[in-house]
């Protein structure tokens, strides 16, 4: 009882801290802006007004990005344990894993270290998901619209929106690194034997032992793979979530609402998880163990050492996280979006 009420502090504690963040970003973005502009922003494709200002959306995009981390990241915890798991050699022949399917690392984790640890890296998470999310989602539709040309009339080519995904995707994360490091290596840290003490004791002071014990460029740790995985699985997310929506909303009887909101969200996390995953095995054992000297290096021993199969270690989880995270973040920035823009238009 003590466990689920200390997993159910923890999970009201960071919905406070989401929720006032993102208001605060709001409040931060519209009082920065002209009096003329905060009822209504020019589009650059053509004159007519944009649906929502940019910070209307990095806001928008923050919490709801924050809302899909704190609800998935159980399966995210059990998706890197199962990454950063190789082969258990015993004796002279090969010993069974310890983590053995996403709900069997769930229930291991939660066995041996107590339901709350599944939550292990959920403040960090946080710190990515405003950071992270807010520029990468926020600053798509400005990108695209940069790409495509201000006089540009009809539907924005599939190229386009790749190109754009992959733009925003690896800005945003060169920014957000850290907190994708600290999140790795809290999530990594199993249970530990009596009497061994934890590297970090939070985010706050992994943050600090990181920049003190490994110098302040250790925070960017994985920046290669990091960059490539994320603005490939941005680039994934949203333009297929952009192309299936559009193409859903062509067909007879279909409108703009939130079972097409769901079909399109389910699109874009299978894609994403179907292009990204080597790319994320990769960068979770670099942030992970720090012996390996690069991306290549980590990317030729993974596969020396443990197959080509590895590199699509966690898939089920990875797509169960990624599918289940996509169509709870992209419902909830639809109608944080009417909201905010019911707000604007005010």
């Amino acid at each position: 009882m003590h466990t689920y009420c200390h997993v159910f502090g923890l999970w009201s504690g960071c919905m406070r801290y989401l929720v006032f963040t993102c208001f605060f970003l709001y409040l931060g973005g519209r009082a920065g802006r002209p009096l003329s502009q905060q009822n209504s922003m020019v589009s650059s494709s053509g004159g007519s007004k944009s649906d929502i200002s940019f910070p209307g959306i990095f806001a928008s995009s923050a919490f709801s990005a924050s809302f899909a981390e704190i609800c998935t990241i159980p399966l995210d915890t059990a998706k890197v344990r199962l990454q950063l798991q190789k082969k258990a050699v015993a004796g002279d022949g090969i010993g069974l894993p310890k983590y053995r399917g996403m709900l069997g690392t769930v229930a291991t984790i939660a066995r041996e270290e107590g339901a709350a640890s599944l939550w292990k890296g959920i403040v960090p998470g946080l710190h990515r998901q405003c950071l992270f999310g807010g520029l990468r989602i926020g600053l798509y539709e400005p990108i695209k619209n940069l790409y495509v040309g201000e006089n540009f009339v009809g539907d924005v080519p599939l190229t386009t929106k790749i190109l754009a995904g992959l733009t925003t995707g690896a800005v945003a994360i060169s920014v957000a690194n850290p907190t994708d490091l600290v999140k790795v290596r809290l999530q990594a840290e199993g249970k530990l034997a009596a009497g061994v003490p934890r590297r970090y004791s939070g985010a706050l002071n992994a943050y600090s032992t990181i920049a003190r014990q490994e110098g302040i460029r250790a925070l960017w740790t994985g920046l290669g793979p990091n960059v490539a995985r994320n603005a490939i699985i941005n680039a994934a997310e949203l333009a297929s979530y952009d192309q299936v929506k559009q193409t859903i909303l062509k067909i007879p009887g279909f409108s703009d609402n939130v079972f097409t909101h769901l079909l399109s969200g389910l699109g874009a996390g299978f894609v994403a998880v179907c292009v990204g995953s080597p790319v994320d095995v990769v960068k979770s054992r670099m942030m992970g163990d720090p012996s390996y000297k690069g991306t290549i290096d980590c990317f030729v021993k993974t596969l020396k050492n443990d197959g080509p199969f590895a590199f699509y270690k966690g898939f089920i989880p990875n797509f169960g996280r990624l599918g289940s995270w996509n169509v709870i973040m992209f419902l909830t920035l639809e109608q944080a979006k009417k909201l905010v823009r019911s707000i604007e238009s005010g």
